[in-house]
């Protein structure tokens, strides 16, 4: 099984660490490519950077079906373009935010959402309407710090992180939290040692709902909404 995993932005270092969270827990055989949307935005951060980012996002979909992908990963907690993604793709096309909030509401009765800047709050909020999910998601909060900080060493994003993630406990009464960036992949083992509730990260369980659609052998519906776009 070859599951594919994009970077809808352009930053390398992000695709990096995106791809090495999918491995940890990925099934033995599986095969896990990471892409990076060459020429899109160094991070998405806003309904602008969404659609910049949605024609560089399509071409790797469509490159990477071409290459024999099973399934796709869509690794934007803002799940940029995902019906789009879907239309073009035959295979699964999963969203880590669509998988994050869900795996949530498995394991939990109420979580939170912890982001990074202040303006994806709305943004995320309107996802988790849209998922079904409002009446289990206590609150989707900020941690007031720009994507890229997670990249840079010696930056206190990660123990901004955390401590949002206590308020969340304290104020919410949320019994789980879910990263609401992909570039917090690699922060959910440290996480959740130091908060003592589940924290989730949406590019682990994506990586395990695409082997577990593939392995069922389901693909994209193309009857309706998800049907192949018309050429013009």
């Amino acid at each position: 099984m070859k599951l594919v995993v994009i970077n809808p932005n352009s930053t390398v270092s992000m695709t990096e660490k995106i791809v090495a969270a999918a491995r940890a827990v990925a099934a033995p055989g599986v095969e896990i490519e990471g892409r990076t949307a060459a020429g899109a935005p160094a991070s998405i951060q806003g309904h602008h950077d969404e659609v910049m980012c949605a024609p560089h996002l399509l071409r790797e979909v469509r490159e990477a079906e071409e290459a024999g992908a099973d399934a796709i990963v869509l690794a934007c907690f803002d799940d940029p373009a995902l019906g789009a993604c879907r239309e073009v793709a035959t295979g699964p096309v999963i969203g880590i935010c669509e998988a994050g909030v869900k795996a949530a509401s498995m394991i939990a009765t109420s979580f939170s959402v912890v982001t990074t800047l202040p303006r994806s709050v709305p943004v995320i909020e309107d996802l988790v309407r849209g998922y079904g999910l409002a009446h289990r998601c206590r609150r989707v909060r900020s941690a007031a710090i720009p994507v890229l900080a997670l990249e840079e060493p010696g930056s206190d994003a990660r123990a901004r992180v955390r401590d949002e993630i206590l308020r969340a406990i304290e104020e919410d009464g949320c019994e789980a939290v879910v990263l609401g960036c992909a570039g917090m992949a690699d922060l959910v083992a440290w996480l959740s040692e130091e908060t003592g509730i589940p924290v989730i990260d949406g590019v682990a369980v994506a990586t395990k709902f695409a082997e577990a659609l593939v392995g069922a052998g389901l693909r994209t519906s193309k009857s309706g909404a998800y049907a192949q776009p018309e050429t013009h």
